[in-house]
């Protein structure tokens, strides 16, 4: 079953998954980096966290660009990516 196939619902729940996740990654690395728990290479993780980012970002556009979708679920999509959008638009700026 391709991702496209998928409900609307089930999308939208992934792409706050995949989301969190990335924006978990991003400020872990954040904090090793100025508080030095860790003494790894943090560009490593990074790289994941931006990519789930935009992972999240491309299912939820996934879910906007479908035809006949509910006006709730439709919101909720243009919420993700906004939230998405901006918290990507942080990490980036602050590596």
């Amino acid at each position: 079953m391709k991702w496209t196939d998928k409900p609307n619902g089930v999308l939208l729940q992934r792409s706050f998954l995949f989301g969190i996740t990335g924006i978990i990654l991003g400020t872990l690395s954040i904090l090793n980096t100025n508080l030095r728990l860790l003494e790894a290479p943090m560009g490593p993780l990074n790289g994941v966290s931006i990519f789930l980012q935009f992972f999240g970002i491309g299912l939820s556009i996934m879910v906007l660009r479908k035809r006949k979708v509910p006006k709730e679920e439709q919101e909720k999509a243009k919420v993700m990516t906004m939230v998405l959008v901006v918290s990507l638009l942080f990490f980036i700026l602050t590596i």
